[in-house]
């Protein structure tokens, strides 16, 4: 969409019908986008971030299971109503205060698990013909600017599709998409070509995409073939890949920290990073590492 010259970019599609085996048992009856990162839940993390960088209608795809967190994004009159009447104006504002406006939430559910381009696939009636955004809730990021602010202002600049892209192992290779680089100013990254989970010996590159994407519509095109590719899944990776040549596509090395919350060590580290950037927490938390590491015995 475009205003008073600006591209703006105003939908994001949060894929989260997964059942984060990486994190069983606790998400056998509780959504992995559930999980608390010290007192907020990871999609709310994921929203806030959606929020700050401009976008103002927010999908949600869904599946079995996932109503609690349309719960979360709605009001609780009886908990709202406690809080008022205990005079607990901090909690109230807490659980309140950062509560979407009426119409800013959809959903949509993928009733088969066939990977994440079904995913974002299942959104295409409510993100019509505009590019919008895709954030992974799994990847929590952390800095100065959101991640996504960023790539809102770097999308001013390409014009076409584009990805958050960090440098991996390059043993690790073959669990994220991996870009093949034509040029790179340290910043922005143009590419030729995108491969799926490529063995390391075959990886073009070590900078792999983590889990935001700003794109154009016509990705959808593409989907709707649902061809599948790595794992038996329909791949966004791949309908991506055929849209180099198309328009302009570029890689972003964003700033700030990304954690794998989808994994247990990934979400530990996310929970001790987020505890000690809070200045309410930050000394409890130091002496709690402290403790643990053997530093005051």
């Amino acid at each position: 969409m475009r205003v008073g010259g600006v591209l703006l970019i105003r939908k994001a599609v949060f894929p989260v019908a997964g059942l984060g085996t990486r994190m069983l048992p606790a998400t056998k009856a509780v959504p992995k986008e559930m999980l608390p990162v010290v007192d907020r839940p990871l999609i709310q993390y994921a929203f806030e971030e959606a929020r700050a960088a401009g976008i103002e209608q927010f999908v949600f795809v869904t599946g079995r299971g996932k109503s609690v967190i349309e719960d979360h994004f709605d009001r609780s009159y009886e908990l709202d109503d406690t809080l008022i009447r205990k005079d607990k104006t901090t909690e109230l504002e807490a659980v309140s205060s950062w509560l979407p406006a009426p119409g800013e939430l959809a959903y949509t559910r993928q009733p088969d698990a066939l990977g994440l381009g079904h995913a974002v696939w299942c959104a295409r009636h409510l993100v019509g013909d505009e590019p919008f955004a895709v954030v992974l809730v799994d990847d929590l990021i952390t800095g100065a600017t959101p991640c996504l602010q960023q790539m809102v202002e770097a999308f001013g600049e390409t014009r076409g599709n584009l990805v958050a892209v960090e440098e991996v192992p390059r043993d690790q290779t073959d669990r994220y998409g991996v870009l093949d680089p034509i040029s790179d100013d340290g910043r922005l990254v143009e590419i030729k070509g995108l491969v799926e989970k490529p063995d390391p010996a075959q990886a073009p590159s070590r900078l792999a995409v983590i889990g935001r994407y700003i794109l154009l519509p016509e990705v959808f095109e593409h989907l709707s073939r649902q061809q599948k590719g790595a794992g038996g899944e329909i791949q966004l990776t791949d309908a991506l890949a055929k849209m180099i040549g198309n328009a302009p596509f570029h890689g972003l090395r964003f700033a700030g920290r990304r954690f794998d919350c989808g994994g247990k060590l990934g979400y530990l580290e996310a929970l001790v990073a987020c505890a000690l950037e809070r200045e309410d927490l930050r000394d409890g938390m130091r002496r709690i590492l402290e403790r643990y590491l053997g530093h005051d015995r």
